[in-house]
Formats: structure tokens, C-alpha cells, sequence
């Protein structure tokens, strides 16, 4: 599985626990820390910790574990560390405040909607 359907993936699972607000930045062209950062908004510390662990449960059943992980001990952000992919899980509040969207405005960003296909905007934060 390459870093792109890895983000694929990680966006579906964190749909499937209805996660909101999913977008997947392509960082490949502007930074080595990651090829992709996935973006997941949550309403509750237990809406975070449910979509961290069955992101991590399900991939580590498909042979892909977690390099790295933090945030569990607030659960406002944790972050899920996948070495080519990374995965940011926050509360709303939190996600509003940081905006790391607007920290890597030049990324592409793709926006995950519920039941409809994926499409990709160039720059967009949302």
C-alpha cells in the first residue's frame, strides 16, 4: 500500500466511526515530514480516542502499525504517526484553534465528503 492509499484508507475508517470534517493534505512536493497529513474532527475526548484506536486496530490487522502516537492523555489532539502518513484527531475546538490547514495553505487539500467522491482542492481550507 503506498502513502496515497494509505490516506485513503485512514479517511474511510475515520468515516466509518463518523468523523467529521475529513480532509487529506498532500505534503509530498513541500516537506519530508510526510507524504500526507489526514485531518479528522471530532466532537468528544471519547469521539477521539473511538476513531485513534479503530484506525490503529484496523491497520494493525492489515500489517501497518503506528511509528508513533500521542494526545492520549488529553485527548484534545492525538496524533497517529504512520511515518508517511499522519494522522491529526481533534476535538473542534482544538482543530479551530491550531489550523494547521492554514499552516500548510500551499498543500493540496482533498475533502472527504460522506457517500460522495473524493475531490481535491487546490489550497482550500475546509
Amino acid at each position: 500500500m503506498d502513502s496515497q492509499q494509505l490516506a485513503d484508507k485512514i479517511s474511510q475508517l475515520a468515516l466509518e466511526k463518523k468523523g467529521h470534517d475529513i480532509t487529506i493534505m498532500n505534503l509530498k512536493k513541500l516537506s519530508d515530514v510526510a507524504d500526507f497529513f489526514v485531518m479528522v474532527t471530532c466532537e468528544s475526548d471519547l469521539h477521539v480516542k473511538a476513531i485513534a484506536d479503530y484506525i490503529e486496530t484496523e491497520l494493525k490487522e492489515a500489517k501497518i502499525r503506528v511509528w508513533h502516537k500521542e494526545g492520549y492523555s488529553n485527548l484534545n489532539w492525538v496524533l497517529l504517526d504512520f511515518i508517511d502518513v499522519v494522522v491529526h484527531i481533534f476535538r473542534r475546538e482544538t482543530r479551530a484553534y491550531y489550523a494547521l490547514e492554514k499552516l500548510w495553505a500551499d498543500a493540496n487539500i482533498t475533502v472527504v465528503k460522506d457517500d460522495a467522491p473524493i475531490r481535491s482542492v487546490p489550497g482550500s481550507t475546509t
